[in-house]
């Protein structure tokens, strides 16, 4: 039939009935208006189904979103494109046009000590740049609970530092 539509809907009904009702369209099932449309099936379509929000009610981030979850959240707000999840974990998100990001959350690096894993520290600066080994980038943004370098500090080192949560946009 040509047709091209984005359809939305919360609650079971939509793999229970519309996903089921799609289905049997593309099938060539001769229900609703495709007989008299002389409709033979095909085509298809995509279901997605959404996971939690990033942050609850208060604006907090909720304690059940993963680290690979906000990641995702982060690069695409700051790329505009889709996260690849690599098979090895690392505080390195990626380079996108010259910019690397990085995120310390949830003991990525396997120290959640106050003065570990989640806060920038001088160990930690050193770890997220061996995880983006060779790769070229002109600065550096960094997602964490906290930093101990100064804003000089971080200006001499092309730091960007954005605080979580408070740095972690919706749009």
């Amino acid at each position: 039939m040509g047709r091209r539509y984005i359809g939305i809907e919360i609650g079971e009904h939509a793999k229970t009935h519309c996903a089921a009702r799609l289905r049997k369209v593309i099938d060539g099932e001769q229900g609703g208006i495709s007989e008299a449309v002389g409709w033979k099936g095909g085509g298809g379509f995509r279901f997605y189904d959404l996971g939690d929000t990033i942050f609850d009610e208060d604006g907090k981030i909720r304690e059940t979103i993963t680290f690979d979850q906000l990641a995702a959240h982060i690069w695409f707000y700051e790329t505009k494109t889709p996260y690849n999840i690599p098979e090895t974990k690392s505080a390195a998100l990626g380079v996108h046009n010259g910019v690397a990001y990085a995120l310390l959350y949830n003991g990525i690096l396997h120290d959640k000590r106050v003065d570990g894993g989640n806060v920038l520290t001088i160990l930690t600066l050193d770890t997220i740049r061996k995880n983006f080994g060779d790769a070229e980038y002109e600065k550096l943004v960094i997602y964490g609970e906290a930093s101990l370098f100064d804003s000089a500090g971080l200006k001499d080192l092309n730091i960007q530092f954005r605080q979580t949560p408070y740095d972690v946009r919706v749009k």
